[in-house]
């Protein structure tokens, strides 16, 4: 399929769903495809203008419901639209408001920073988005100036809608007598190019995030623009020769304008390259770095970016393109390939004795024994790779196996007792003595337990967890625990992606940080066994945490 041919998906999802669950493709309803080959561009309410009426329905009389948990009980059923995820471009198509000239930033509105330097609009002065008691106000490396302006105001919803009602009324379609391609715009009607269609739900003007600005793409946009401009890519670089003339123009920083060599125009290194050591960042911005200032803001009204950003959106068109198996009607092969995947979600749900993707287990599934009485024989670690035995020093395996023993809550009795035991023996050094003596002291009580007094308490796992470990211990390269992939720092060296790095919670809420060097299995009688892993760990220096 060309990629000059547009095709404009509508996809809607449930957020009433579980985080996990509501971006999962199972749970994407294709409401609309609006046909190619062009962008809809300002006419798109005219496409979306089933649905409009559908929410309509929705959320004024709603829909009788049965509740399959509930006796099957009927109820009403009624919807909200929360807001839009969509690329900048789309954006504009959507609310009305152009992301272009002067005025693009739509939070901004009609207090947007920019100007006009050569061959397009530049957006600066964001130092005004900084606290006014803020050092970098006063800083005068840019253009030699303090900034004194207040943070760009924000405007209500009543200013909104104050500013709709001066945008005139047109009609959809590029014929002359729609308005043509088109249309002279006025003074008052600032960036909108229309009123858009959602507005005709009755919550939308109250809704304060409307339309989320897509950290995807703002994000893969400014890591082009830094990185080009700080390796010298000719093709990606903020730092052309249109940029230095405009800071002659300017009259600012002046030991990076061009200058003449003969008949040649000579053009400075700059220090924010990396071909200077001391690195100075400068830049015209272009809207999508200025967007950045903004998403803070969206992320206390709406929440973790991961449910309204386009990543799984975007895998979600991937799958739909896949559908496509005649590429002179894709409209038709992306309909017939959804619902018939579809359908077969809707049946695959209801097989129990064959192996749906609904059904089937984890990749990194942990398989915990539940039948274990011990918490520590559950085996909450699941061992990867290849099986080899080795040779573990003796204070390691004490350590190890007084770990253990301290971290079984169903032996907490015992533990109680030795210590209790050790204070009334007057020990100098309780702590070290119950370290050191515990284990010993613990098998002779279950033993007795069992074979003297024939306690019922006394279980197998008990005294295969009493009678300490095998001497040889079977270590793996890689490992599973809580659904999370973990290998050792050996075999991360020769993998591209590092899986090594782990993080341990100290006494003090203080974190450490560190490489899994291995991953032991201790085996008890009667087949019973406890993985532990051996971590090299470095405590990390922050102001929010302890170093110990």
């Amino acid at each position: 399929m060309s990629i000059s041919y547009s095709m404009w998906p509508v996809v809607l999802t449930t957020y009433n769903l579980p985080p996990w669950l509501c971006m999962k493709p199972e749970y994407l309803m294709l409401s609309l495809l609006i046909p190619g080959p062009q962008s809809p561009g300002k006419d798109i309410d005219v496409f979306l203008r089933p649905l409009i009426e559908e929410l309509k329905e929705l959320w004024e009389n709603g829909i009788d419901t049965r509740d399959a948990g509930n006796d099957r009980k009927v109820f009403k059923m009624r919807a909200a639209l929360l807001w839009t995820v969509n690329d900048f471009p789309a954006r504009s198509s959507l609310s009305g408001w152009s992301g272009q000239g002067y005025k693009a930033c739509p939070t901004c509105n009609e207090d947007t920073p920019s100007m006009r330097v050569i061959g397009k609009t530049a957006y600066f002065g964001h130092r005004r988005f900084l606290p006014s008691t803020h050092r970098w106000r006063s800083n005068l490396d840019f253009d030699g100036r303090t900034e004194r302006k207040r943070h760009p105001c924000r405007f209500s919803s009543v200013d909104i809608m104050d500013q709709l009602q001066r945008v005139k009324t047109t009609i959809p379609g590029k014929h002359p007598n729609c308005g043509g391609v088109k249309r002279k715009q006025g003074n008052d009607e600032l960036n909108w190019r229309k009123k858009s269609i959602f507005y005709k739900l009755p919550y939308w003007a109250e809704i304060e995030l409307k339309h989320n600005l897509d950290v995807m793409h703002i994000e893969k946009n400014i890591c082009d623009s830094l990185l080009g401009t700080l390796m010298g890519d000719p093709h990606k670089s903020k730092d052309t020769d249109n940029a230095r003339r405009d800071l002659q123009n300017l009259g600012i920083r002046s030991e990076l304008h061009l200058y003449e060599d003969g008949n040649k125009l000579m053009k400075p290194a700059a220090e924010y390259t990396f071909s200077e050591a001391n690195r100075r960042k400068f830049s015209f911005f272009d809207i999508m770095i200025h967007l950045v200032l903004h998403l803070p803001e969206e992320a206390i009204l709406g929440g973790p970016v991961y449910m309204r950003w386009m990543y799984p959106f975007e895998r979600y068109l991937k799958r739909l393109k896949d559908y496509v198996r005649n590429a002179a009607k894709p409209e038709g092969s992306i309909s017939e390939g959804y619902v018939v995947d579809e359908a077969l979600t809707f049946c695959s749900r209801y097989f129990d004795d064959i192996e749906t993707r609904f059904n089937r287990p984890d990749r990194n599934d942990d398989g915990i024994h539940r039948t274990r009485r011990l918490f520590v024989f559950e085996s909450q670690c699941k061992p990867m790779g290849k099986q080899s035995q080795v040779y573990v020093e003796k204070n390691v395996r004490d350590r190890a196996e007084f770990y253990i023993l301290n971290n079984s809550p169903e032996i907490e009795t015992y533990l109680n007792q030795h210590k209790q035991e050790l204070q009334l023996r007057g020990c100098l050094n309780p702590d070290e003595a119950h370290r050191n003596e515990f284990a010993d002291w613990f098998f002779e009580k279950v033993n007795y337990a069992m074979n003297r007094v024939h306690a019922p308490e006394v279980t197998h796992e008990l005294l295969s967890l009493a009678s300490k470990s095998n001497i040889v211990v079977s270590s793996y390269p890689a490992c599973i625990v809580n659904g999370v992939r973990s290998v050792t720092h050996a075999r991360d060296v020769r993998l591209k992606t590092q899986n090594s790095g782990v993080s341990v919670p100290g006494t003090e809420n203080e974190i450490f940080y560190g490489q899994l060097q291995e991953i032991l299995e201790f085996s008890y009688l009667n087949d019973f066994s406890r993985m532990f892993l051996r971590k090299m760990m470095r405590p990390l220096k922050s102001p929010r945490m302890k170093n110990r």
